[in-house]
């Protein structure tokens, strides 16, 4: 839990879709260092690409859920990718799981815009 935590935004195969990539856990500790970044991040889809985030407190997942309440208002498409089994578990434990667009991988995930 104690690993750093990155992130790296790339474009899409599509027109105004990006994928922001997290590395390591998404927790209260880490969040701080892109949080801003991240809410001001409002392409027409954004991709969020877990594979490489092995754990979400309820820090993290109220983060991400605060940016899927932002693109929903703005109409705009926010999309899960690669997320595990551990995070998956947290997201269906408090119901978000139902909420939120999960895809396995970020190919996926393009496929379905």
């Amino acid at each position: 839990m104690d690993a750093p935590f990155s992130f790296h935004t790339q474009p899409g195969r599509k027109d105004g879709t990006q994928i922001l990539t997290l590395t390591g856990p998404l927790t209260l500790n880490s969040m701080f260092s892109f949080q801003n970044e991240f809410r001001a991040m409002r392409p027409p889809v954004l991709i969020v690409d877990m594979t490489e985030c092995p754990y979400i407190d309820s820090a993290g997942l109220g983060l991400l859920m605060n940016q899927y309440v932002s693109a929903e208002n703005g109409q705009r498409t926010f999309l899960l990718a690669g997320v595990n089994s551990r995070v998956e578990a947290i997201m269906a434990s408090t119901r978000v799981k139902a909420i939120l667009s999960l895809f396995p991988t970020v190919e996926s995930a393009e496929a379905s815009i």
